[in-house]
């Protein structure tokens, strides 16, 4: 997949990361992160930003985090509302959860 236009999710609050995305044309994975929590967990953090980007078979995009102690489930979540909106494609959540 590629991404086709930016996307922005997320807020500010407690517990929550803002997530922007956008293309990067030929330019690979991009990755901006804020936090306080930085030296702890931003390893952890750009993994799996890294991860959500793979499973949709993302090669080139910015992303840009301003994270405010989000659990790791949060940014997951968050990135793959992030690259539906900038692929431009739904996401069916109930099949995510084992529905069918």
């Amino acid at each position: 997949m590629e991404i086709k236009e930016t996307s922005m999710v997320g807020t500010l609050e407690l517990g929550d990361v803002e997530i922007t995305l956008w293309p990067n044309p030929g330019k690979g994975i991009e990755i901006e992160l804020e936090s306080d929590v930085k030296l702890q967990f931003g390893g952890a953090i750009e993994r799996a930003v890294r991860e959500e980007l793979a499973r949709f078979s993302i090669e080139n995009a910015c992303v840009r985090l301003v994270d405010k102690g989000a659990l790791d489930c949060v940014i997951r979540a968050r990135m793959a509302c992030a690259i539906c909106r900038g692929v431009g494609v739904p996401y069916d959540w109930a099949k995510e959860d084992g529905e069918k």
